[in-house]
């Protein structure tokens, strides 16, 4: 099974609960929206602690490297069967300064060509509720147990 491992950076912004998603790069991507957002995470190998690797991975995603106290989210499956581990974070970031990793895919699918593409194209904020239309589905409790935790104190 493949693991990743992330972090749903939050703020409050006028007393409304804001998260960061990003959304991948690539030309299968562009012209999704709903259910094609996620927050900002990675795989990690066997044995590779996995906050460490969520911190890791959003500074590959955003070319920020997020700061604060971090909360267990715990984990979901998403629908191809990959585990994600996630942690909450308060913290800041512009969208406007996203700086993400490349990566090499073939594109067109079994053409033989290689293709440079962003890891993510993009990034926003956006209330719980946008983010859940947003989302990658398998996401949704995460943003759920956030609210939670939230509300808990």
């Amino acid at each position: 099974m493949k693991r990743s491992a992330g972090i749903l950076l939050y703020k409050l912004a006028d007393g409304v609960l804001r998260v960061l998603l990003v959304h991948p790069g690539g030309p299968f991507w562009a012209r999704k929206d709903a259910g094609a957002w996620s927050i900002p995470k990675g795989e990690y190998a066997p044995g590779e602690d996995a906050l460490a690797a969520a911190i890791r991975e959003f500074a590959e995603e955003t070319g920020t490297k997020p700061e604060g106290e971090f909360w267990s989210l715990g984990e979901i499956v998403q629908k191809n069967g990959k585990l994600v581990t996630a942690w909450a974070c308060e913290g800041e970031f512009d969208p406007a300064t996203l700086l993400s990793n490349f990566c090499e895919i073939e594109w067109p699918p079994k053409s033989g060509k290689r293709l440079s593409i962003p890891e993510v194209d993009r990034a926003d904020w956006f209330t719980l509720n946008e983010a859940r239309a947003r989302i990658n589905p398998a996401q949704i409790p995460l943003l759920d147990r956030l609210a939670a935790q939230l509300a808990a104190g």
